[in-house]
């Protein structure tokens, strides 16, 4: 029986191949969107999520309370690890992490430059990335210890044993080799190559309100994190002798990437509405091909109507008929299915580089296997169900009658189905406009300084000590206008602190909760930026040696402290005293969506890590790098020339929403262009059954404008439906969408507009394509039986 029919299933298919290829190409398309957005959700959800100790596992945030609201931050002072282990006897292991930095690693005349971090020891334990090599206990003991991933090791020893080997950091630092750690897994938030011991917290963070470390801790087994969180209440306050305000709050490793949005302190969302987003997308996707199978196979119901009555005269029964038309779906749905393993692994590449992250087809597993069987023959019932019922409900008498057309008012279920694909693919469309727009938007926002023609190189080597030579060569020999030093990247910021801050006329409680993203500066800072000082001077400590003490402000930090004449006003951090030298105009360090935080810029001549450089437009920018190159070579040849575009790293601020709108464009063409195949196939069918009554309107005088405008016109109304239920749907989701944004644009009237008559076009010229040629028939030929 099941031979039979799979053979006569695959006549069916072979006979209509018009139809089946139609059906096959929306069928393939829909399980190509859910197999690559199913590996991509796979790995979302797997993200941080694969430590043996992950339920113990968790993040320390700092948390402030003012006036009922509530503010997470998720990055710690340094003091904050080893207070929580010295306190609470819940906490098992902290560790911390500071900021990665790239360093020189050198073995042997071979010279790398890699991205690492500093760490406790117990970092390695409380995270059991694998040792390929060495001990975990051990790895970073020792002050002088180093851990490799295994592609830097293969890169800097090729062949060569690495372990106990000696490699020199920034041409100063030996550094034994103490363990082999397999490469970092795509689905983690670390972002490393090597490893270091952390030798002194104090540096970068000297007291409770300078959060510099990322900090994390391992509770005991059993632990209640909801009471614990409570006895960290005001742990901050007790800590600095009640000088500042806030507590500490533990959140999951395991949630950080999905689950990071928060509201007064409560998880709302975050990255896992994004995932269920396009999760629910590319399932929408394939139920729009499923729609074209549903909709091609009960249209052509007529011509299948005196099949069924054929085979129920015969004795056929009902159950037969539904596994007849199961048996084609699924055959259509496994010839689908192949075809759409084989687009994945075709087009995985280029989503790979739209998503930035090496995702894969496991080949090897066997559960991904077993997992696209059952998806290929769900996805043939879902397609087959309706039909397979439908067709066999056919009863004999009626099917051997000649169909007519009745006078209707109201949508048939095929008709609803039309409008609910278009509808998906509008609201698509909309989207992307919306998405392409507030990217834009946020784009043409003053930045508040020139990003162009301003590069960064890092402190490395003998820069640092051949500075004031350098400066000098780079602006003689015209090659700089302007050269500084600052803290970290200009995009980035170094760092924030909350409280311990005082000036005149604030009282007790402002200065506790008054909060700084904080910048270190020395002189020129203004200058090479090509900020825009409102009031005041630049730092500049050769010409006031009193401007070791100097700070510059914003505006939004002046605002928040109500200073009125600002200008020579003293600024008291913890028990340093600066001098405000000058106001600057806000520009944007963070997410260009955000509003500008109050900034304080303080004169720093040690902790300079950035060499700033704004290069003279009157010379090709090719060329100034090169003279550049040769300076630094000069005075830093153990180094090579690497830099960095200002405006290029500004320009990557807006990756994850570029992303959204990528695949917002991607996954509504795909809509748009399923949908129309469906509409092809149906207006096809729909012309192949008028082909008489074509015939007679073109011998009574009908004209193929108006034959077409007659085929088009139901198709058209379908459309039109769909603009007016997508619209509200698009707007409401949108808009809600856009609320992350504290900068955004306003959806305006033309976003819908151009929707749906995009929408209109692409249907009209699919529909008209088979009515023109319809109308174009020679009736004769058409009429020749009569």
């Amino acid at each position: 029986m099941i031979n039979n029919y799979i053979k006569i299933a695959w006549r069916n298919l072979w006979k209509s191949k018009g139809y089946s290829a139609i059906n096959i190409t929306g069928l393939s398309i829909g399980m190509t969107a859910v197999l690559i957005i199913g590996i991509w959700v796979k790995n979302q959800l797997q993200f941080d999520n694969f430590y043996s100790n992950k339920e113990n596992l968790y993040k320390v945030w700092n948390k402030y309370e003012d006036e009922g609201k509530v503010s997470l931050i998720d990055v710690t002072s340094g003091r904050a690890a080893p207070a929580l282990l010295e306190d609470y006897p819940e906490v098992e292991r902290a560790a911390r992490i500071f900021f990665s930095t790239n360093k020189l690693l050198s073995f042997e005349g071979k010279k790398i430059k890699s991205r690492g971090n500093e760490v406790d020891p117990s970092f390695v334990q409380l995270f059991d990335f694998k040792l390929q090599r060495g001990n975990s206990q051990l790895a970073l003991a020792e002050t002088k210890n180093i851990i490799l991933t295994e592609s830097l090791a293969k890169s800097i020893f090729g062949d060569i044993d690495p372990l106990d080997k000696t490699i020199v950091l920034d041409n100063k630092e030996p550094y034994k080799v103490s363990a082999i750690m397999q490469d970092l897994p795509s689905n983690t938030s670390f972002d490393f190559t090597y490893l270091i011991p952390l030798a002194d917290a104090s540096k970068y963070s000297p007291n409770w309100n300078t959060i510099t470390f990322s900090t994390y801790v391992q509770l005991k087994a059993g632990t209640d994190i909801d009471v614990f969180n409570k006895k960290l209440v005001n742990m901050i306050a007790k800590r600095s002798n009640n000088e500042l305000k806030g507590s500490l709050f533990f959140y999951p490793v395991s949630k950080m990437h999905l689950y990071s949005k928060f509201e007064q302190g409560i998880p709302v969302g975050g990255k896992i509405d994004q995932v269920r987003l396009v999760a629910g997308i590319g399932l929408l996707i394939l139920l729009i091909g499923c729609i074209n199978f549903i909709n091609l196979s009960t249209a052509r119901s007529q011509k299948r109507a005196k099949e069924v009555a054929v085979r129920k005269i015969v004795g056929a029964q009902r159950s037969s008929l539904i596994g007849q038309f199961l048996t084609e779906s699924m055959l259509l749905a496994i010839i689908s299915g192949i075809c759409a393993i084989a687009l994945t692994i075709l087009t995985l590449p280029i989503f790979n580089k739209i998503l930035d992250k090496p995702l894969a087809f496991l080949y090897s597993d066997t559960t991904v296997w077993f997992s696209l069987v059952c998806f290929i023959l769900l996805t043939g019932l879902l397609a087959g169900l309706y039909p397979a019922f439908v067709l066999s409900a056919f009863k004999p008498i009626k099917s051997l009658k000649i169909f007519g057309r009745a006078k209707k008012f109201s949508l048939n279920f095929r008709e609803i189905l039309v409008v609910f694909q278009f509808g998906i693919a509008i609201i698509l469309i909309i989207a992307t406009i919306v998405v392409r727009k507030q990217i834009e938007c946020a784009g043409q926002r003053d930045v508040g300084y020139n990003t162009s023609q301003l590069i960064e190189v890092g402190m490395e080597g003998d820069i640092g000590k051949n500075y004031e030579a350098i400066k000098a060569e780079l602006i003689n020999n015209g090659i700089a206008t302007a050269v500084t030093r600052i803290g970290t990247s200009i995009t980035g910021g170094s760092g924030s602190s909350w409280g311990g801050f005082s000036w005149a006329g604030a009282t007790p409680e402002q200065a506790k909760k008054m909060g700084f993203d904080l910048g270190r500066v020395e002189n020129d800072f203004v200058k090479t930026l090509g900020l825009k000082l409102i009031a005041g001077r630049d730092i500049d400590y050769t010409k006031f040696a009193a401007d070791s003490a100097a700070v510059l402000l914003n505006e939004a930090a002046i605002k928040e402290m109500k200073l009125e004449n600002p200008i020579g006003s003293y600024l008291k951090w913890g028990d340093r005293t600066y001098t405000i030298v000058g106001i600057i105009k806000d520009y944007i360090i963070g997410s260009p969506y955000s509003p500008v935080k109050p900034m304080f810029i303080y004169a720093n001549k040690t902790a300079l890590f950035n060499l700033v450089i704004r290069t003279n437009p009157a010379a090709p920018l090719h060329d100034q790098l090169n003279r550049i190159e040769q300076i630094l070579k000069k005075f830093n040849p153990a180094y090579p020339f690497e830099y960095q575009f200002v405006d290029q790293k500004f320009a990557g601020k807006f990756k994850d929403q570029q992303q959204t709108a990528q695949l917002a464009f991607i996954f509504s063409g795909l809509a748009i262009f399923i949908s129309c195949l469906g509409l092809f196939g149906l207006a096809s069918y729909i012309a192949e059954l008028k082909t008489k009554e074509i015939g007679i309107r073109k011998v009574l005088g009908a004209s193929v404008s108006g034959i077409t405008a007659m085929l088009s016109k139901d198709f058209i109304k379908l459309v039109i439906i769909s603009i007016l239920i997508a619209s509200p749907i698009a707007w409401w989701t949108m808009n809600k969408w856009l609320q992350d944004f504290s900068y955004r644009i306003e959806i305006q009237w033309w976003f819908f507009a151009l929707a749906g008559i995009s929408a209109l076009l692409v249907a009209f010229f699919t529909v008209s394509t088979q009515a023109v040629r319809a109308a174009n028939s020679n009736p004769v030929k058409t009429l020749r039986d009569e």
